[in-house]
């Protein structure tokens, strides 16, 4: 049983959209949307799902997306396909933005491209032409996208030639569109290859494409949900600790490490340093403060309602989703369409956004790797061994007693709880930097959609919800801060690694808009973040 939800879905026709240079829409469709794997469930092929887009809960006549949006789409639908870590997804849809953004300021009277400055700059007589951005914005992004997902070429091939381009084309002459998209991408290219991010996997032995090269290793060894924990098999209590569990795709037992360990190594767009935000440590695993953080959780896990269990789930964009990262670029989608923004505005407002959420991978990793600590079900099980406790109990169970040392998170059996360390909130982060990044784009807080949850159709529980339940967020704020607190309904993350999160991504998201606004608006060509690896 899977999660759906009820969306309208544009349905685009071949009516040039002078003012977004793709098309306008004269039809919806509604279909049945499966978040979890994120299709159509219908009969529609995965090239023409990516001529589609989803607008949640919109009843008004939409002028179609500009290749911006295309583009933003087709990366979510790579994503969903290779599977990559949160970070991963991140760096990838800024290198995507960043590669559109640097090809569209060639046709704009004073926007600095991020890695040539104005070398591109087209003449006066062809600046702020749709027709000519488009195209250069498509090379830019297809080629960025080629490079992060070589594995993806004939979807992409296929959104290519769907706008009537020739992906073949490999021109470099800067007086052509293609050249100019082409030339700007190769340059995010390049830049990005070397940012520590290890996509090539040459900073690694194993030569596996973002494999660890820092020599991380837990200090606690794998435990299971199924079977009881006991204090031995945590013999570095407060350090994180690998959770094994099936692997749904081959039936067999799998034990990840820490994704991304080295993260805070990688290039930002806007930090100074991958610490400069880094938060103060989280509670000592002995503390009283630490101890009320776990009642919290063990709480809330025995007074569950249908809605908590939902925004949990919702939230949780986990395997086979476009992850916290790119669920906010499906929200920023909706924004271009409410507002009916121009190909301009979207291409500034994805590249601030995704400016924004890979500092806050960066910035979030750094601390997690930093404090290294534990996961609720690691704490619980150790604080609360010997003891009784009432907590929900799997499936159809609600609240039960059991021993401390069998606690369990509101989440899947085949993705129990995240493989990286709990504090801060990646979620919390995420949200809350991409509410910042909105709500300055937008100079409005303003969101105003919403989802609707079918009964019975939740994945850790199936049998819930009893009833459709309706999840609407008025705000971006909204937005970011159920997102956050998702995290303690699901078990995943204490108070402390929620709100730090929130505040750390606030600042982030803050930062990160200010730096693509100074390139849009001639400057910001000379900043040169570092990182602190």
């Amino acid at each position: 049983m899977f999660t759906h939800k009820v969306l309208h879905v544009p349905l685009r026709l071949s009516t040039w959209c002078p003012t977004k240079g793709a098309t306008y829409l004269s039809a919806f469709r509604i279909y049945s949307y499966h978040r979890s794997h994120h299709m159509f469930l219908s009969t529609l092929s995965r090239s023409a799902r990516a001529a589609f887009s989803v607008v949640a809960l919109g009843t008004a006549a939409w002028c179609a997306d500009g290749v911006a949006t295309i583009w933003d789409n087709a990366a979510l639908e790579a994503i969903r396909t290779v599977r990559p870590g949160p970070p991963m997804v991140a760096r990838a849809l800024n290198v995507v933005a960043t590669s559109m953004y640097d090809a569209w300021a060639a046709y704009d009277d004073r926007a600095m491209g991020t890695q040539l400055g104005a070398q591109l700059r087209r003449p006066t007589a062809e600046r702020g032409d749709v027709t000519l951005e488009s195209k250069a914005i498509s090379f830019a992004a297809y080629r960025a996208l080629v490079d992060l997902f070589p594995s993806q070429v004939a979807e992409l091939n296929t959104v290519m030639f769907g706008l009537g381009y020739d992906p073949a084309d490999h021109s470099v002459d800067p007086a052509s569109p293609a050249g100019v998209g082409n030339l700007a991408a190769a340059a995010v290219i390049d830049y990005r290859h070397h940012d520590g991010a290890n996509q090539l996997g040459d900073l690694s032995p194993s030569h596996v494409p973002y494999a660890d090269y820092t020599g991380y290793a837990p200090l606690n060894p794998a435990i299971t949900v199924a079977t009881p924990t006991l204090r031995s098999m945590i013999p570095v209590p407060g350090r994180w600790q690998p959770v094994s569990y099936v692997n749904p795709d081959t039936g067999t037992m799998v034990t990840p490490n820490l994704v991304a360990p080295f993260w805070g190594n990688v290039r930002p767009f806007a930090l100074t340093s991958s610490s400069q935000f880094r938060p103060a440590p989280p509670a000592a695993w002995n503390s009283f403060f630490a101890r009320l953080q776990i009642a919290e959780v063990i709480w809330i896990s025995a007074h569950l309602t249908d809605k908590q269990k939902c925004i949990a789930e919702y939230w949780a964009d986990g395997p086979m989703s476009e992850t916290p990262a790119g669920h906010w670029n499906l929200f920023a989608q909706f924004v271009a369409r409410r507002d009916g923004m121009t190909l301009d505005q979207e291409v500034k407002m994805y590249f601030a956004l995704n400016g924004a959420l890979l500092d806050a991978s960066i910035a979030t990793w750094e601390a997690k790797r930093h404090y290294d600590y534990w996961r609720p079900i690691s704490a619980i099980r150790y604080i609360m061994s010997g003891k009784t406790i009432t907590a929900w109990g799997g499936p159809g169970l609600d609240a039960v007693s059991m021993p401390g040392e069998q606690w369990r998170p509101f989440q899947k059996d085949s993705f129990p709880t995240p493989p990286f360390s709990e504090y801060t909130s990646g979620h919390s982060a995420f949200s809350a930097a991409a509410a910042e990044v909105l709500k300055r784009f937008t100079h409005s807080d303003r969101f105003g959609t919403g989802v609707t949850i079918a009964a019975h159709s939740l994945q850790a529980e199936p049998t819930s919800p009893a009833s459709p339940v309706t999840l609407k967020w008025q705000t971006f704020s909204q937005a970011a801060n159920e997102a956050g607190i998702s995290r303690r309904y699901g078990g995943i993350h204490f108070i402390q690694g929620d709100v730090v999160g929130r505040l750390l991504g606030r600042k982030v998201g803050a930062q990160a808009y200010k730096l693509a606004e100074e390139f849009w608006k001639g400057g910001g060509w000379h900043h040169a973040p570092i990182s602190d690896g």
